[in-house]
């Protein structure tokens, strides 16, 4: 439910971006890669939602939205190494998202918990 959540979160984001200029179309490219991966991911087709996402992030290496959606699917996924790193792509590009801080900090703590528990 919290990874929905998160989701819904992220199409607001997304859908206040500023309108776009000539210059932004990688940018535009990505949001639709972006919207759509939000779309399916709603719809349980995580699969499919990486892979938007993923294309997202190749199109527009700088799109902080498309890391953070990619690491909650790869958390979702139980691909904790790639959440990890699509998180902290996602911070680089833009340290200040509350959104993907949150969700991060989120990350971390059920991740260090699990692996303490799992090591005893």
């Amino acid at each position: 439910m919290r990874l929905l959540s998160i989701l819904g979160a992220s199409l607001v984001v997304v859908s206040v971006a500023a309108p776009a200029r000539a210059e932004d179309k990688p940018r535009e490219s990505a949001k639709k890669h972006v919207e759509f991966g939000i779309a399916v991911a709603q719809k349980g087709l995580w699969r499919e939602a990486i892979y938007r996402w993923e294309q997202a992030a190749k199109i527009d290496p700088n799109y902080p939205a498309a890391y953070n959606d990619l690491a909650v699917a790869y958390e979702h996924e139980g691909q904790f190494d790639k959440a990890r790193k699509a998180y902290e792509k996602a911070l680089e590009l833009e340290p200040e998202n509350q959104l993907v801080r949150q969700n991060y900090e989120l990350f971390k703590e059920i991740n260090d918990r699990t692996n303490r528990h799992g090591s005893r």
